[in-house]
């Protein structure tokens, strides 16, 4: 289930390292490949009355595994994302309430 929303780096340059990516997130979360979803959006970030670069920032939106997997999640985000030239990432963790997700319109525990 975890999803990565990704900001400020181009898609083009994400795919090349999405295999990757979610195989060694997969392994650490101990889930299949198929519960990762990557998201990337095109922002428009202005500052001083100009359109500049939006900073690369990912939020990761999942169901909380504990901070030993978090920390493991998070530093193999910045690895990736690291090697395809973007020398720096902010990551957040944004936890889902297993109480609180519906899955078409039903609750999923």
């Amino acid at each position: 289930m975890p999803l990565l929303v990704v900001r400020g780096i181009e898609a083009e340059k994400m795919k090349n390292v999405s295999k990757s990516l979610v195989e060694e997130m997969a392994s650490i979360c101990e889930c299949g490949t198929d519960n990762f979803t990557i998201e990337c959006l095109h922002t428009t970030a202005v500052f001083d009355g100009k359109i500049v670069s939006s900073y690369p920032f990912i939020e990761v939106s999942w169901f909380e595994r504990g901070p030993e997997t978090r920390d493991r999640l998070a530093q193999t985000i910045a690895k990736h994302v690291q090697s395809i030239g973007v020398e720096e990432v902010e990551i957040a963790f944004q936890a889902y309430r297993e109480d609180s997700y519906y899955l078409n319109g039903n609750r999923i525990v």
